[in-house]
């Protein structure tokens, strides 16, 4: 009878092997992990940000001479840019829980119904300091905007 023996050598080996590729998929795990939460936290910066340069561009777009007025109704605070001389406006003000926004005639109703809904906030507060910069304040964040000047008072009461 012919006797064979075993060396250790091959299941060293095998575990070697298999220690690499256990190593190998702890790998792939914690990069994909550690991937998903940069992405999430790019979206949420991103989202962020979107809306107050939303806001910033709305108002910088539109900016002539007594275009912008802020002014209070029963949803709120309102920010108003007239669209040149036509007679109407972007009207930006909160609605269920969302930034909104409706394009109308600037002596017209608020309309949130059929108003675009620009993102989700729990805060919108516009604030006209003496230095003729106008603070818009969302959960994103505070945007300063510097605007010719504003209405007095404010269209659409």
């Amino acid at each position: 009878m012919k006797r064979t023996e075993h060396s250790p050598l091959g299941w060293y080996t095998v575990g070697i092997a298999a220690l690499f590729l256990a190593g190998f998929f702890l790998l792939v795990l914690f990069g994909s992990l550690t991937y998903r939460n940069t992405v999430r936290s790019q979206s949420r910066n991103y989202d962020a940000r979107s809306l107050t340069a939303y806001l910033t561009t709305s108002v910088r777009a539109n900016d002539s001479e007594n275009s912008v007025s802020v002014y209070d109704s029963p949803y709120g605070t309102v920010l108003s840019v007239a669209d040149g001389d036509s007679g109407f406006a972007f009207r930006i003000y909160r609605y269920g829980g969302s930034l909104v926004e409706d394009y109308d005639r600037t002596d017209a109703d608020l309309m949130p119904d059929s108003a675009e809904i620009i993102g989700n906030t729990e805060v919108f507060s516009v604030e006209v300091p003496s230095d003729g910069l106008l603070s818009v304040r969302t959960d994103a964040g505070r945007a300063l905007i510097a605007v010719r000047s504003l209405c007095e008072g404010g269209a659409g009461k």
